[in-house]
């Protein structure tokens, strides 16, 4: 592992954090210099990407005082650039489930360490590989590269092939997805993103606005260091479109989904898609599963579930902002990649990053296609102005998907499968094996949070902490709704996204 160099005379990086006594320190911002993994973006940074101490020490003293004079204080990199992403949301109560400040989640992998190293490969191969149709993954040769290249980290932690001829390896089939049961199987979107949804008295087809291929951003170092300073993008700021809408057939594709959906879109649509299924498709705990003169509607029909699903989306927000700002500050990929980049740039300038990072294929390949070791970034703007662990989209997806999975039966096997055509135009039929509602819902909950990090602007491990937090909030509220109603059941049975089974009684 490499240490910490410096230029001769530059003392910047050799000064020490100042103790700030009143804020929980992560444990990078009590062992690196500098601030050199902890959250920043907006403020104001040096040429190396460096935020200034003092500027961060305002932000580590604005979230411990929580007002928004405080938030005022904090010095920005630039007049006029974006703002700071709602940290005052942090100290927001809820009305369902426990509040905020009661859940953890493990601290974020550190600056040096080889689960950092193996997230960052990742996250570089999947911005490599946005224009490969996921139809292509059997075949490409760059997701062959991808496959070997993760398949040497000591600390991935991504799921692994069940087949009896490639047991325990990565391979395309596993390659980027989650590690829920069922989330291996069948194509890599899930059905609720593919399916037409069914929608009051018409039915929307699942077409999206997609990117022309390889319309990324920052790649240039003089406008990553501008985004940094929370400075809007210069040049082309908006992406350019194909002209006609196409399925979510690509990284690509699905990273501009995410970067554009509302707060529960994927969940309800998901919702209305299981409620046209029929009765089979509702959980066999449901009080109406086994009655004769009576049925559900408006309690523990579609309406129900629609309604519970929307009632943990935003209080969910709350629940991560509280560990983005207050507990973990974890700095976006973009600016770990600011890091490699300065480390590689023959400057005489490095930091601590692990050498299975250094060793990786995708850097070669990125330096290749780009001139710089950065990570290429679907938006113009980078990343949003908050920290990434856990990830918010994730913990929505867990609550909400949990939600769901409390209201249907995860065994149902859902009927006409399909897959989408290597263009993205066309739904085709699935023939392999079977897809169930939970298998599919956990792809669903992964395709969102695991999409984000196809825009580049999360880890791995922002999403698979942020779908159990989210989790755990959700089942958190369904204790408390178990007991509102009169009709009687046996409650909420369902499993959790590491397969063990929840039972939640009336």
């Amino acid at each position: 592992m490499n240490c910490i160099k410096v230029f001769v005379g530059v003392a910047f990086l050799l000064t020490a954090n100042t103790a700030l006594a009143d804020v929980k320190r992560t444990p990078d911002e009590t062992k690196l210099p500098n601030y050199l993994n902890s959250f920043s973006k907006g403020l104001p940074h040096n040429e190396w990407g460096v935020v200034d101490e003092k500027a961060y020490e305002k932000l580590l003293l604005a979230l411990n005082e929580g007002n928004s004079n405080a938030f005022e204080n904090v010095p920005m990199g630039v007049k006029n650039g974006f703002g700071l992403r709602n940290p005052l949301a942090a100290y927001a109560s809820v009305h369902e489930g426990s509040s905020p400040d009661t859940f953890t989640i493990p601290s974020a992998p550190e600056f040096d360490s080889a689960w950092q190293a193996s997230e960052a490969v990742e996250v570089m191969w999947k911005a490599l590989l946005r224009d490969v149709p996921f139809a292509d993954y059997a075949s490409n040769s760059l997701v062959k590269d991808a496959t070997k290249d993760l398949q040497q980290l000591s600390e991935f932690r991504g799921p692994t092939s069940n087949n009896s001829h490639t047991k325990g390896k990565i391979s395309s089939q596993t390659l980027f997805r989650g590690v829920g049961p069922g989330e291996t199987v069948g194509p890599y979107i899930s059905q609720f993103l593919l399916k037409p949804i069914p929608y009051g008295a018409t039915t929307i087809p699942q077409r999206y606005k997609v990117p022309k291929l390889g319309n990324d951003h920052l790649t240039n170092y003089n406008e990553w260091l501008r985004i940094q300073n929370g400075g809007k993008p210069s040049g082309i700021t908006t992406a350019l479109y194909e002209a006609e809408s196409l399925y979510l057939y690509s990284g690509r594709a699905l990273g501009e989904y995410v970067l554009h959906d509302f707060v529960n879109m994927a969940y309800l649509n998901a919702a209305l898609i299981i409620g046209s299924f029929g009765d089979e498709a509702f959980a066999k705990s449901d009080p109406y599963s086994k009655t004769k003169s009576q049925a559900r509607a408006p309690l523990f029909g579609i309406n129900h579930a629609i309604d519970l699903l929307s009632r943990v989306s935003m209080p969910s927000q709350q629940v991560a902002w509280y560990q983005k700002w207050l507990v973990h500050r974890r700095a976006r990929p973009e600016v770990y990649f600011g890091r490699v980049h300065n480390h590689l740039a023959d400057n005489g300038i490095a930091y601590p990053i692990h050498e299975e990072m250094l060793n990786s294929k995708a850097l070669d390949k990125a330096l290749k296609e780009n001139g710089t070791y950065l990570l290429p970034q679907a938006s113009p703007k980078g990343a949003p102005l908050h920290p990434t662990y856990p990830a918010a989209h994730a913990v929505m997806a867990g609550a909400a998907v949990t939600m769901l999975k409390a209201f249907f039966n995860g065994d149902f096997v859902i009927p006409d499968p399909v897959m989408t055509s290597a263009d993205g135009k066309r739904l085709l039929p699935y023939k392999g094996e079977s897809l169930t509602i939970e298998g599919e819902l956990n792809k669903l909950a992964s395709n969102i949070s695991l999409g984000r990090n196809f825009a580049g602007v999360h880890y791995r491990s922002d999403g698979d902490y942020g779908l159990v937090l989210g989790e755990e909030y959700a089942i958190s509220a369904l204790r408390e709704i178990a007991h509102q109603y009169r009709e009687e059941f046996g409650g909420f049975t369902f499993r959790r996204f590491n397969g063990t089974t929840v039972e939640i009684s009336q």
